[in-house]
């Protein structure tokens, strides 16, 4: 078997196209994001700033809204559903308002968590690694998530694209990693860092997928040597390694990213900036002439101050005009339709001012990114968010921070993306359909048909509104009806002894009945 560094090597032949294209694109946009460095960190290199910022704007405005709509700050972005085929066999169709009410106690309780985590940090660097660089790795380990660059890993896929294999490579200090390393053989070729005497050990993590177990095995290196307790496994559905692109093409182990899709455009809007401001550099700079033959001295007009009094005649110096207006405006015609075009493609649009993200603006961001990108949202659902939702849930259920959900029974259902549903769709065609009965039937019909217990719990599921001690069970309304009707009656005895005691036969003037009987006179 060979060891981690060597299917690494081996591997990072597939990729150095795609490494070289991902280089050219961040130095357009982010230089900082992806180095060809392969080496060490100690060979830093100075990153040279690109002559426009529309590709950084474009990758981070484009990056801000992927995040928007994968993981919405106002809402969640799956739902736990009862499978329909369960209904009515194993469970009572009465049960459903209830299991949804849990279920979505249990989503906001799923998002908390993710929202006190540093999870959307991470994320969002993905994604501009996504754009730029068509490829990121995520590993979700129990501290949080980490982002790999792709100069830091490799992948091996099937024919179908399924991931087989990974191997990163990163450096760790010995003192992180806690063990004693044995020293080099001197007749090994020895690394740059450790030459120069660094701290840092080169790590190799090589991941797999079983295909006895079906399960994800990985261990990690260092020296060729496997170090101790780093072996993990992981269930194939819930692997802690979400291996992203941007763009697929069959038969390729790596994406494609945004930016190389434009990469013309940028290419050009770089070279045009680049003439444009070294052009209004040279037209900014003022030189004056003096005839040789005059006697104004050059000196004299150099010192002049403002204002100043010198001797000598004005045709006798001259000023340099750069005679290049034509030329920069049709250079600043091209580079502002070359920007236009980009911020098109990358949905740089004006930004709302707002204290808040209404759910109507994540749907619409949503069903622009889909309409604009071409089903990214179908890539990232498969290969993000379905691994991510699904390792989250095992390890809260693993720490006992939500229940165990029966697989057989419950089913997480992403809902980002152009067709999601969500729980605010959910709620928009229940109110709908309740609208269309009372306007089509009447309100009659209404009440005689609707279950107005069972379209509040409905409502408030929708909404992901927890009613304990808000909505009445229907205990407490039929003690309270109980408590009602016995008001009810009591207060209607009060009233008919107050109507009995108005009327003539309860009048003793009018009643000799009522009259008091005469006492016989005292002896």
């Amino acid at each position: 078997m060979n060891t981690a560094r060597e299917r690494y090597e081996k591997l990072s032949s597939d990729r150095i196209q795609f490494l070289d294209t991902a280089v050219n694109c961040s130095e357009l946009t982010l230089p900082y994001l992806i180095d060809d460095d392969l080496s060490t960190k100690t060979n830093h290199k100075r990153l040279v700033t690109p002559w426009q910022s529309v590709g950084a704007k474009c990758v981070v405005s484009l990056a801000s809204k992927l995040m928007l709509a994968l993981l919405p700050p106002q809402t969640t972005f799956f739902k736990l559903q009862v499978r329909d085929d369960k209904i009515g066999e194993e469970l009572p169709a009465e049960i459903r308002s209830e299991l949804d009410l849990s279920f979505s106690k249990m989503e906001r309780m799923i998002m908390d968590s993710i929202a006190g985590s540093s999870d959307r940090v991470v994320v969002h660097q993905a994604l501009k690694h996504l754009i730029v660089g068509g490829n990121a790795l995520i590993f979700m380990s129990k501290d949080g998530l980490k982002n790999y660059p792709l100069n830091r890993y490799v992948v091996n896929r099937d024919g179908n694209g399924n991931v087989l294999e990974i191997v990163t490579k990163e450096l760790i200090s010995k003192k992180v990693l806690g063990i004693e390393l044995p020293e080099p053989d001197p007749s090994t070729v020895v690394d740059d860092n450790k030459s120069s005497g660094s701290d840092d050990v080169e790590v190799y993590t090589h991941v797999r997928l079983d295909s006895k177990s079906g399960r994800w095995v990985w261990h990690q290196e260092v020296d060729n040597k496997i170090l101790p307790n780093s072996r993990s496994t992981a269930p194939k559905n819930a692997s802690p390694w979400l291996v992203l692109r941007f763009n697929t093409v069959d038969g390729e182990d790596y994406g494609r990213g945004r930016v190389e899709e434009f990469l013309g455009d940028l290419k050009s809007l770089e070279g045009l900036s680049q003439a444009l401001v070294e052009g209004a550099s040279a037209a900014a700079k003022v030189i004056f002439l003096v005839s040789p033959s005059s006697t104004t001295k050059p000196a004299t007009i150099a010192q002049a101050g403002n204002g100043a009094i010198v001797q000598g005649r004005a045709e006798d110096v001259q000023v340099v005009q750069v005679g290049k207006t034509a030329d920069f405006s049709t250079a600043a015609n091209m580079a502002q339709a070359i920007e236009k075009r980009l911020l098109e493609a990358f949905l740089v649009m004006n930004i709302r001012n707002a204290e808040r993200v209404t759910a109507e603006e994540v749907r619409l961001t949503q069903l622009e990114l889909e309409q604009q990108l071409g089903g990214i949202f179908s890539l990232l659902t498969v290969e993000f968010l379905i691994p991510y939702l699904n390792r989250t849930l095992l390890v809260l259920q693993r720490s006992n921070e939500i229940p165990k959900l029966p697989k057989d029974i419950v089913r997480p259902t992403i809902v980002a993306g152009v067709n999601a549903l969500g729980r605010g769709q959910d709620r928009e065609s229940l109110t709908q359909f309740i609208g269309t009965i009372a306007q089509t039937l009447g309100p009659e019909a209404l009440m005689q048909y609707i279950n107005p217990a069972e379209a509040i719990k409905r409502l408030a599921a929708s909404q992901g509104i927890d009613v304990l001690n808000l909505v009445k069970t229907e205990q407490q309304m039929a003690e309270e009806m109980q408590a009602a009707q016995q008001a009810q009656t009591q207060q209607s005895l009060v009233n008919q002894a107050g109507q009995l005691a108005g009327t003539p036969l309860m009048d003793p003037a009018k009643n000799p009945q009522m009259m008091p009987e005469e006492q016989p006179p005292a002896e």
